[in-house]
């Protein structure tokens, strides 16, 4: 072989190498985000597919609570929200079992997370509720009932507008950009903000929308509900149950309310006992425990035609949150916001 073919083979070969490294760079798919996640239920992908894909990508998920309930209400399943987090979590578990084996050998893995998850069943039937999440409004009225509340123009503008009040509260605390002329659609006291003694309000939690699309033709359903791997929560601090909900000038749905101080949702501390003062309409029922987080509840009697929710509360109720973490819908915070609703036909047997 002369020198001048040896030469031209070795430019050959480095170029087909330069060539391959290019062709495989381009084969190598960018990690999925939420947003691809969305775009691929928005588009009615089979779900098998969508898990495929998720296990199949690296993956650059945001996996905060925020999003996850807003990945959830979009339509994406159980199992969709499960590989999302397991991918996820993948390389921080990655990296906290060498952080650990560095430490100890034996240590246990972390278990992963899982958004709380409610199955009805009907008769033979059975369906998974899609997890909600209940909007805040305030009102200077004090909460004398439900139905009191359920006229308030100051709730309803807030509900109907879909503007959290309470979420307005953190966020001028952080310096958010939010705009002030929001905030008088939404019916919130500004000048109790601003002034130097913080005046008391009412909170009033609700669900947009007038009805609920989950319409049961049964009378005595009964539910399965787990939430022992709510992510930053004590599943033994809750336990589920059942509220009457009330309509509200075909804007939402009144849960429930309490009174607190206009800057209680803006507070990181955890003292604000949401639950020792709250109105609600609540149905007798009878949980039955079968683990921490894990229940089975029905009513005790045939639920009359109309809007329900089941929901979870504290077992105890002088148990404090963060108003932070109410407003933000996250760790306790989100098990109080979180809600399941339903509605029992008028034809219900």
């Amino acid at each position: 072989m002369t020198a001048r073919t040896a030469t031209l083979m070795t430019k050959a070969c480095a170029s087909i190498a330069l060539l391959a490294g290019s062709a495989s760079g381009q084969q190598t798919a960018k990690p999925l985000t939420n947003d691809d996640v969305l775009a691929m239920v928005n588009k009615k992908m089979p779900e098998s597919v969508i898990v495929s894909a998720i296990n199949g990508s690296s993956g650059n998920y945001d996996t905060s609570t925020g999003e996850l309930i807003r990945l959830n209400a979009a339509g994406a399943t159980e199992s969709e929200l499960n590989a999302l987090l397991a991918v996820a979590h993948k390389g921080s578990s990655n990296a906290q079992a060498a952080a650990a084996t560095a430490v100890s050998p034996d240590a246990a893995p972390e278990s992963k997370s899982r958004m709380p998850k409610v199955i009805v069943t009907q008769g033979k039937t059975s369906q998974e509720l899609k997890l909600e999440k209940t909007q805040l409004a305030q009102t200077k009225n004090k909460p004398s009932s439900i139905k009191s509340l359920a006229a308030d123009s100051a709730v309803t503008q807030a509900m109907q507008a879909g503007i959290n009040t309470v979420s307005w509260d953190a966020a001028t605390h952080m310096n958010s950009g939010v705009g002030g002329s929001s905030i008088v659609q939404a019916g919130s006291i500004v000048s109790g903000m601003l002034a130097r003694r913080t005046p008391t309000v009412t909170y009033v939690w609700g669900v947009p929308g007038a009805a609920s699309s989950n319409v049961l033709e049964s009378a005595s359903p009964s539910f399965a509900v787990e939430f022992s791997r709510a992510p930053g929560v004590n599943p033994d601090d809750y336990e589920p149950a059942i509220v009457k909900l009330t309509p509200a000038q075909n804007t939402c749905r009144i849960v429930g309310a309490t009174q607190g101080k206009a800057d209680s949702s803006a507070s990181p501390a955890t003292d604000w006992e949401v639950y020792s003062h709250y109105l609600e309409e609540p149905v007798a029922t009878s949980p039955q425990k079968v683990a921490p987080g894990k229940y089975k509840i029905t009513a005790n009697s045939e639920l009359a035609p109309g809007e329900y929710g089941l929901v979870l509360r504290p077992v105890s109720k002088t148990k404090r949150f963060s108003g932070g973490d109410v407003a933000r819908a996250q760790g306790d915070g989100l098990m109080f916001d979180a809600i399941w609703t339903f509605q029992i036909s008028d034809s219900a047997q």
